[in-house]
């Protein structure tokens, strides 16, 4: 199967222009002959960038319920016309989509990350289970109703969010239901993706495609409350990518990549996986159920069940 990780600038907090940018990367990974395409960390509509350089946990600043109020209002819904559009592309194309969105619910943003399926539509929203450091100021904690792999040509796919990628029992759940393809998804940098993505492959015994954006503090829209203050920092944002790819022995195919905005593309085959299972597989001849029991609950959390005639 072929793969790619969409390595892209995103339009920062404009749903409208960052889905016409999903889209273009769809339409050129299916010219390109992809068939599974994974997007960054909350693509559509933006990662947080402002809070750890301006204060972020700041109670009651002015300033920082502005800027909340401002990233409320660009966030997405799952029924709303952003997705609705990306997912007619995503049918007229063929192309499996691993899409970062930012979640709107009421007055709660979610770092969720959409599977999408040419042919069935959403088949995953998935709630970042632990906002991690300072998101938590921004992101509701998720569940573990996306907690499951999806299956695409003759692969089973799963993802999840940034740090969660470093939660052995996430990671545990999706290796239990079947994947051989894993997706993680990053803000962008090399940091985060240069020991973690070999690490998965290796302990799954999976492909292991990590997908993050390249994105600068001059990408902020001029009439974000705290632009200024971003700008005034006079150094770069940090965000430069670092997409890559490992296949199921921990080796790298594609090392991260730094600075390009392109398609990460690569070819994958589901006999490598096979092959590197004969020695270990850790939910299978591996696994000691007898010894430790795990649970998953993967029921959606609501704030209340009514119960009406």
């Amino acid at each position: 199967m072929r793969i790619a990780a969409a390595q892209a600038r995103p339009a920062w907090l404009d749903p409208t222009a960052g889905t016409k940018i999903v889209v273009d990367y769809l339409t050129q990974a299916a010219a390109a002959g992809v068939q599974l395409v994974a997007f960054p960390e909350t693509f559509l509509s933006g990662y947080p960038i402002w809070l750890a350089d301006t204060g972020g946990a700041r109670f009651d600043n002015p300033a920082q319920k502005a800027a909340y109020a401002y990233y409320l209002d660009a966030a997405v819904t799952l029924d709303g016309t952003h997705l609705a559009t990306v997912r007619e592309a995503v049918a007229d194309l063929g192309v499996f989509c691993y899409l970062g969105i930012t979640e709107r619910v009421r007055g709660t943003v979610y770092c969720t990350l959409v599977a999408i399926d040419p042919a069935r539509g959403v088949v995953g929203a998935h709630r970042k289970l632990m906002p991690t450091h300072e998101e938590r100021m921004v992101w509701g904690i998720g569940d573990g109703h996306g907690l499951r792999a999806h299956d695409v040509g003759e692969f089973r796919v799963s993802g999840l969010s940034c740090w969660e990628n470093w939660m052995p029992q996430a990671r545990h759940a999706l290796y239990a239901d079947g994947t051989t393809l894993h997706i993680a998804t990053w803000p962008g940098a090399v940091r985060n993706t240069e020991d973690i993505t070999r690490f998965i492959a290796k302990e799954g015994r999976v492909y292991s495609l990590a997908v993050g954006a390249v994105l600068d503090y001059t990408d902020v829209p001029s009439d974000f409350p705290l632009r200024d203050e971003l700008l005034a920092l006079g150094t770069p944002a940090g965000y430069d990518g670092g997409s890559a790819l490992a296949g199921p022995d921990g080796r790298w195919l594609i090392e991260p990549v730094a600075g390009d905005e392109r398609l990460v593309i690569a070819d994958i085959d589901p006999a490598a996986v096979a092959r590197e299972r004969q020695n270990f597989d850790p939910t299978g001849h591996y696994a000691r159920p007898d010894v430790f029991t795990v649970s998953v609950d993967r029921r959606r959390r609501n704030a209340a069940t009514f119960l009406d005639d």
